[in-house]
C-alpha cells in the first residue's frame, strides 16, 4: 500500500465562515466522495490529541485519493499556530501574514507586528482552574498572539469573567456582553466577525463574540492602537491546553 500523505488542507472544519463564501463556493467548490478515517490517532508535541471543532465535537480527518486531510483550524490550535479567515481575498490564513500587515489592520494604517503567545504549563493550568471556576463555562478561550514586545503576566477569574494580563492589554473573556447601555462605535475585524468599541470611562474597549462568549480588549496604558487591538482580537479563540 502507497504511504499516505499528512497534509493541512483546508477542509476549513469549525471555521466560522462569513456568508460570503455561499456565492464562492458556487464556481470554485466541487463535490468528491471520501471517507472518514475513525481510526488514526494523532500525537502532537509526545502528547495525545483529539482534534474538536469550536462546539468541542471530535473531528476525523478525511482520506481522499489516497491523501489524508486534516482539519486546519483543530489542527492550528494543536501548534499553537492561528489560523484566521480573510474573507475579501477569500483565503485562509495560517500565521501572521507577512508584507500586507496583520489580520485586523485597517486600510491606510501601519501595524506593529504581532507575536505568538507561548504559555507555560504553569500558566495553562491556571487558565483552565479560572474557567472551570464557572459552570457551563469551562471551556477555555486564550489570546494566542499580542503585538511584539507585549509580555503574558497572569490569568484569573473575578466576577463573571476570566481575565488575561499583558503589559499593553487585558483581555477578559465572559458570558455576556458589557457594552450593553454604552455609545458603540460598530466594527467589523478582519475575519468577518462583528464588534463594537466602546468607552466606559477614559479607556476604548473593544467588544466581539467567539463561539458562546464575548471578549473584551482594552490597553490599560494606551499604548496600543484600535488596529493593533484589532489585529489581536481575531487570535482570541478556544484554547487547545
Amino acid at each position: 500500500m502507497k504511504s499516505k500523505k499528512f497534509i493541512a488542507a483546508a477542509m476549513v472544519a469549525g471555521m466560522a465562515l462569513s456568508a460570503s463564501v455561499g456565492a464562492y463556493a458556487a464556481s470554485n467548490i466541487e463535490t468528491i466522495k471520501a471517507q472518514l478515517n475513525y481510526g488514526l490517532g494523532f500525537v502532537v508535541n509526545g502528547q495525545a490529541y483529539t482534534p474538536k471543532d469550536a462546539a468541542g465535537k471530535s473531528l476525523d480527518p478525511i482520506v481522499y485519493n489516497n491523501t489524508t486531510y486534516l482539519p486546519v483550524r483543530a489542527l492550528g490550535e494543536a501548534l499553537n499556530v492561528p489560523v484566521t479567515y480573510d474573507a475579501a481575498g477569500q483565503k485562509v490564513v495560517i500565521g501572521a501574514k507577512s508584507g500586507t500587515g496583520n489580520p485586523g489592520t485597517s486600510t491606510g494604517e501601519t501595524q506593529s507586528g504581532l507575536t505568538a503567545v507561548t504559555y507555560t504549563a504553569s500558566q495553562k493550568s491556571a487558565a483552565k482552574a479560572a474557567f472551570a471556576a464557572f459552570e457551563g463555562f469551562e471551556t477555555a478561550y486564550a489570546p494566542m498572539q499580542a503585538t511584539t514586545g507585549d509580555k503574558f503576566h497572569s490569568v484569573g477569574a473575578g466576577g463573571d469573567s476570566v481575565t488575561y494580563v499583558f503589559d499593553k492589554m487585558k483581555v477578559a473573556v465572559a458570558p455576556r456582553d458589557d457594552s450593553f447601555g454604552y455609545d458603540l462605535t460598530p466594527v467589523t475585524l478582519s475575519n468577518g466577525v462583528k464588534g463594537n468599541w466602546y468607552k466606559p470611562s477614559d479607556k476604548d474597549m473593544l467588544t466581539f463574540p467567539v463561539g458562546d462568549r464575548f471578549v473584551t480588549i482594552w490597553s490599560d496604558n494606551g499604548s496600543l492602537t484600535k488596529a493593533q487591538i484589532q489585529a489581536v482580537a481575531v487570535h482570541v479563540e478556544k484554547a487547545s491546553f
